[in-house]
């Protein structure tokens, strides 16, 4: 293919600079720019000097020779120092030899169609590359090493075998196997369907580990809330004061807890009010709560002025127990001595998000979309097997399963799609 090159680095002032080159003929590029006698040997890092043209750099030079690349083509990396006009010199010098600039994910985008990493798995690398907590980077590391696409692969393999059964029962209809293929294809269809199940699951954990956990404190007026806050992220964020309703606004701020990000929100108090401020801040208050994926509900009686959503986890937390001891609390703290802090901290993590294991997380919407269409057709083909229906009939529903799986690896993406995809990509990846 053509020779693209780009800056593979953060643009700025930095210790060293990559200037990335992938195509046909790109081992020329580095036999004319960086300056050595020696053989050119694949995979070898060599120092020297490069011949950016207008000026020189002492740096290094990296020749991988296809396939055994990133991008699955012969590429050449020359490392410089870092500076923009260093960089941007040597980058117009592989122009001059013929090199053109690289679009946005091009790199990546090669990999993929040399079939050297699946789409599920440059989807992760971007997670990886745009993660905002550790969770989230380990999670886009799943799928960056492949493990979507091998659960993709296997379930894939199990619906082939039931189509072959079919195929073979339908070829030789006079050894009257229908009955058997029924009950071996119901077999395979159930495995199959418990494991796109538990990858669905997944998708509200993924979400959380992309957008941050929404906790969101809320109470009475002057029952602590904003003092928590400030305890739980370790410096003063919101006002604090003695008066009641000095929090008329919502409050935002992050806190990591076991590598997964959390986004706490402080909220104004909840109660009948007549100024007219202060009652739009309540109302800003009771949209979050029916947003959050977490409610830190600070008790002080038994009853609670706005209903809960249904479905969200509930903290009931005494938060000045160096004062008074609430009664009836999953938790009591005091945000003045530190009392019971760590132990909120474990189980926010433990409600809001859960335990994170080693399975696969689904980050991606069109992840979640193809593997509910997945679902769907060996649900409609379990339903054809039991209710005895022609073999012909359910073999279609599982054809389309077999096809909504494909679209995860990227087997059968459209053209559309895999453009859209890389473009979300930095230039130079």
């Amino acid at each position: 293919m053509e020779p693209i090159s780009a800056i593979a680095t953060a643009t700025g002032k930095g210790g060293v600079a990559i200037v990335r080159v992938s195509g046909d003929g790109v081992l020329e590029f580095a036999k004319r720019i960086f300056l050595k006698k020696e053989k050119w040997t694949p995979n070898m890092l060599y120092a020297g000097e490069i011949d950016c043209g207008a000026f020189r750099d002492f740096g290094m030079c990296v020749y991988f020779r296809a396939p055994k690349s990133f991008t699955g083509e012969d590429t050449v990396e020359f490392h410089c120092h870092g500076g923009r006009e260093i960089a941007r010199g040597l980058l117009e010098k592989t122009y001059e030899l013929g090199a053109r600039p690289a679009k946005r994910g091009e790199f990546t985008k090669r990999a993929f169609l040399n079939g050297k990493l699946s789409l599920s798995a440059a989807e992760g690398m971007a997670d990886m590359i745009n993660a905002e907590s550790e969770a989230e980077v380990r999670a886009g590391y799943t799928l960056y090493g492949e493990k979507l696409t091998k659960e993709g692969k296997r379930l894939s393999s199990l619906l082939l075998e039931c189509l072959a059964k079919i195929d073979a029962d339908l070829d030789y209809p006079e050894e009257d196997l229908s009955a058997e293929t029924g009950e071996e294809t119901l077999i395979r269809l159930n495995e199959v369907d418990s494991a796109l199940q538990s990858l669905l699951l997944q998708y509200r954990a993924g979400k959380k580990l992309k957008s941050g956990v929404s906790v969101v404190l809320c109470g009475a007026p002057n029952a602590g809330k904003s003092t928590l806050f400030n305890a739980l992220l370790g410096y003063d964020r919101a006002i604090v004061s003695q008066i009641a309703g000095t929090t008329r606004d919502i409050v935002e701020s992050s806190l990591e807890i076991n590598g997964v990000n959390f986004r706490i929100f402080d909220t104004a108090g909840l109660h009948e009010s007549e100024d007219i401020i202060e009652r739009d801040g309540i109302s800003r208050a009771e949209k979050a709560i029916k947003s959050a994926d977490l409610i830190l509900w600070l008790k002080e009686g038994d009853e609670f002025p706005v209903k809960f959503p249904a479905g969200v986890a509930v903290i009931a937390v005494g938060a000045k127990s160096d004062i008074q001891k609430c009664t009836g609390c999953d938790i009591v703290v005091s945000a003045e001595t530190g009392e019971g802090m760590n132990e909120l901290r474990n189980i926010i993590y433990e409600r809001g998000f859960g335990r994170e294991n080693d399975g696969i997380y689904l980050l991606e919407e069109r992840h979640y979309n193809a593997l509910s269409e997945a679902k769907k057709g060996v649900e409609s083909a379990i339903g054809a097997v039991k209710q005895s229906l022609p073999a012909e009939l359910y073999a279609e529903d599982i054809a389309k399963a077999l096809n909504a799986l494909g679209l995860v690896s990227g087997e059968n993406a459209s053209e559309a799609v895999i453009d859209e995809i890389f473009e979300k990509f930095c230039v130079g990846k």
